[in-house]
């Protein structure tokens, strides 16, 4: 039998809400921009479906039954589920305030280092090309290290926070879109422009490789000096005896 109007209209809402989170999602595939760019639609259709889910008003308007499980399929069911999945995988809520109304501080910090960034790394490119050599990026490296620095620290941070809140699957690391801009960064920084990050514990690292290095020089000089000192002890008996030996034939001569 045909939907009711009000059955009709509800599960037309879905469809377009529907449509509105694919098309979202999809233009924001590459770079990943889902979190920060489909919240919305994403919080609509899960409106729109809780809407058909408590459609039980009555007997005649049973709009629940109708539309979500009236048939084998149930399409509406499985596309739920898939966006849910979706948006589950991707982690946003990891980039979203907690009642998904928008993004974080923290998410809003990092996208604004992460702009900065890309900003730094174009404006020290301009005119890269005419004058210097295509693999110098020495005014890139030198001009957005501080930028970068920053950048590279609070996505530190952010996993480290993500991970002492003992959370695991799909939750235990950040929401796609930093991930995604933290990956694209590191890429430009390091494979692209060639630039590396002063390390403060160099000297630790060094000192550390050394000792290292050295054990074995210290294990097979230890081993040398105990060898011999073993054979003197060794040895010292004999002289003893023979000692001895010469004592009782002058004695018996004597």
């Amino acid at each position: 039998p045909e939907l009711e109007p009000e059955c009709r209209s509800l599960l037309a809402a879905f469809a377009e809400g529907s449509a509105a989170l694919t098309g979202c999602l999809g233009r924001r595939a590459r770079p990943v921009r889902l979190c920060q760019g489909c919240y919305g639609h994403y919080r609509r259709l899960l409106a729109l479906y809780g809407g058909i889910a408590r459609a039980n008003s009555s007997e005649s308007h049973n709009c629940a039954k109708s539309i979500l499980t009236s048939d084998r399929l149930q399409i509406v069911v499985t596309l739920s589920e898939f966006f849910n999945e979706t948006w589950e995988a991707a982690n946003c809520a990891n980039c979203l305030k907690n009642n998904s109304e928008g993004l974080s501080n923290s998410t809003e910090e990092f996208l604004d280092l992460f702009n900065k960034s890309l900003t730094c790394f174009e404006h020290n490119l301009q005119g890269q090309t005419v004058y210097l050599s295509p693999n110098n990026y020495t005014e890139v490296c030198k001009n957005c290290n501080e930028t970068y620095t920053k950048l590279n620290d609070l996505y530190n941070n952010l996993q480290r926070m993500n991970r002492q809140g003992g959370e695991s699957g799909h939750s235990a690391h950040l929401c796609i879109d930093v991930e995604d801009a933290m990956n694209i960064t590191r890429k430009l920084w390091s494979r692209t422009f060639n630039c590396s990050v002063p390390c403060s514990d160099t000297v630790p690292v060094i000192a550390v490789s050394s000792f290292i290095l050295f054990l074995p020089i210290v294990f097979y000089l230890s081993s040398f000096l105990h060898s011999k000192q073993k054979k003197r002890i060794l040895i010292l008996p004999k002289r003893i005896q023979s000692n001895a030996s010469l004592v009782n034939i002058q004695e018996k001569y004597s």
